[in-house]
């Protein structure tokens, strides 16, 4: 695999991961209500659509990176979304991290590093 295909695929996952902090983020804007008004108003929620926005750029190269990439190969890098979606959680959200994230982490990347060898 080359270079070139590595950093797209990476790219992706950090897409991904971008994408999911912010629909975390949008998440409070969620109105509770059926009123379409709301309903609206949230649908424009700057975060609601750079998530929209950036799901659809990652989707987009990943598509390209499989015309290159056997799924064999591309898919376990997906994995790494576990690792940097916990870690960006705590940054940005204030969300915890413990020293289970830490362990499967570990385990992630053991398992990403056998994969892809």
């Amino acid at each position: 695999m080359t270079l070139g295909n590595v950093l797209l695929i990476l790219i992706c996952v950090l897409g991904i991961s971008a994408g999911q902090i912010l629909f975390k983020l949008a998440s409070s804007s969620i109105p509770d209500v059926l009123d379409m008004a709301e309903w609206l108003q949230f649908l424009i929620n700057k975060y609601f659509v750079s998530a929209l926005v950036i799901y659809g750029a990652a989707t987009i190269g990943w598509i390209i990176a499989l015309k290159r990439v056997d799924l064999f190969i591309a898919y376990p890098f997906m994995a790494l979304a576990f690792i940097i979606v916990p870690c960006a959680s705590y940054y940005i959200l204030g969300e915890p991290l413990t020293s289970k994230t830490f362990i499967g982490a570990s385990l992630i990347v053991a398992g990403l590093i056998i994969s892809v060898s």
